[in-house]
């Protein structure tokens, strides 16, 4: 079959188009005939050996997410799997690939409806967006700010804290991103590389009850010192290569929470089912923002790693 390889750490060329073995799934597992793979910013730090809360060993096929069909199902597997649409996380590598082997409780079932590629864009984004707006408790009315808002996670966001009642501040770098904010829903869109954007928040709906953080560095400072007191910060990501710099001590001095999140297996299975359900129903949208084919995944690494994207990106196998 064909697959991607990562031999050794390094910038995007290191990604490799090659052959691999087809595998067989085993007791316990289901073989997926792949169709899109799914990219994820922390892919791309893997590919690059940066310190991070997850490792991989070259050599390896990477990739965590895959939609497609099953195919085949180990010895002990009900055949009656075959054949369905699923979505899956793959264990954290192998699905930069035509085919891989999960475990059989791995895959979710896509509802009717909803598009293969949409329900891949959705499997990692749409349960941390859920997530996310459950943790922070938003409420109608709050204000709420969303960084990264043309991201995979941060586009969704905006959707939801709109669908909650909430007044959302959609932030985003470049008037390509920004321009897309009002249609998800955002109220206000902003650039914040541009001068003073926070002035124009404040200018606009005086503070923030929550601030969604997916760029951290100085921009996230920015977002911390525009929320009332009492308000919530959720840090989900770091598009600017740096965590937040808002420390515990800052937060109490502010009155502010910093809202931890974290939630066992079977609850983020609810919230995957939860998202791709709201998709189906038209309550939910993810942004493909660009779709690269298999043999391209250098190229996808590398716009994403130069902020050229917008929403998710995809690999598109089949």
């Amino acid at each position: 079959m064909r697959a991607i390889w990562l031999r050794e750490f390094g910038g995007p060329d290191v990604l490799v188009p090659g052959p691999a073995p087809d595998p067989t799934p085993g007791p316990g597992q289901v073989l997926i005939d792949v169709a899109h793979a799914n990219i994820t910013f922390i892919e791309t730090q893997l590919r690059s050996g940066r310190p991070g809360p997850f490792q991989v060993t070259p050599p390896l096929i990477p990739g965590n997410g895959v939609g497609g069909v099953i195919a085949a199902v180990g010895p002990d597997v009900d055949p009656a799997l075959t054949g369905r649409r699923v979505v899956s996380a793959t264990g954290g590598s192998g699905g930069y690939a035509e085919r891989a082997v999960v475990d059989a409780a791995a895959p979710f079932e896509v509802p009717a409806g909803l598009a293969l590629d949409d329900a891949v864009a959705l499997l990692a984004d749409g349960r941390t967006a859920t997530l996310l707006v459950e943790a922070a408790g938003v409420r109608p009315g709050d204000r709420v700010l969303v960084e990264a808002a043309a991201g995979g996670v941060g586009s969704l966001l905006v959707q939801l804290a709109a669908s909650a009642g909430a007044q959302v501040i959609g932030v985003a770098g470049g008037a390509r991103k920004v321009d897309l904010l009002p249609g998800l829903g955002a109220d206000l869109a902003v650039d914040y590389r541009l001068p003073g954007w926070a002035d124009q928040v404040r200018h606009s709906v005086g503070g923030v009850d929550v601030v969604f953080d997916g760029v951290g560095g100085p921009t996230a400072r920015t977002a911390f010192e525009l929320l009332d007191p009492g308000g919530r910060m959720v840090s989900f990501g770091l598009a600017s290569g740096e965590w937040s710099p808002v420390s515990a001590e800052d937060a109490a001095a502010w009155q502010i929470t910093l809202v931890r999140y974290d939630a066992p297996p079977a609850r983020m299975r609810a919230y995957t089912d939860q998202a791709l359900a709201g998709a189906a129903a038209g309550q939910l949208r993810p942004l493909i923002g660009q779709r690269f084919p298999l043999e391209r995944a250098a190229d996808a690494h590398a716009a994403i790693e130069a902020r050229a994207t917008v929403g998710k990106t995809l690999l598109d196998v089949a």
